[in-house]
């Protein structure tokens, strides 16, 4: 794996991190218009526009797709694939889950579950490339 592809790998997982926190910023939007209440903040929810409890959901799944995403892409940087193909899937899991995020709140759920399955795509090819890569390492042994 060249030095670019490694720093590519690593920002990917940086940005998906910023990602988780994207559609929380549209549900402190709906809170402000509702009134926010520090004491029972989570109390609120059913008050919360639609659009805010759409992006609550979306903001729960990214920490669930998130996981997946930075373990895919740790085991793709320890394993030093090197495949444009790992590169591609790493920034398309960025892309496509910053659409479903938007999908999410817009409330289009045949984009946004059309979203999930591209980037669990991506996560499932930074998986499988790391293991041949692995594979290969052993066979190399």
């Amino acid at each position: 794996m060249n030095l670019q592809d490694s720093v590519i790998l690593l920002y990917c997982i940086v940005a998906a991190a910023a990602l988780i926190y994207l559609p929380f910023l549209v549900v402190a939007s709906g809170r402000v218009k509702v009134g926010y209440d520090l004491s029972a903040p989570r109390a609120m929810f059913d008050k919360l526009p639609p659009y805010a409890q759409r992006a609550t959901w979306a903001h729960q799944n990214s920490f669930e797709a998130f996981m997946i995403f930075t373990a895919a892409a740790l085991m793709a940087y320890v394993t030093g694939q090197n495949s444009s193909l790992a590169v591609g899937a790493a920034i398309a899991f960025v892309i496509v889950r910053l659409l479903y995020s938007v999908f999410y709140i817009l409330d289009i759920p045949l984009a946004r579950s059309l979203m999930f399955a591209i980037g669990s795509a991506c996560s499932g090819t930074l998986f499988v490339l790391s293991l041949l890569s692995a594979h290969n390492s052993i066979k190399l042994l």
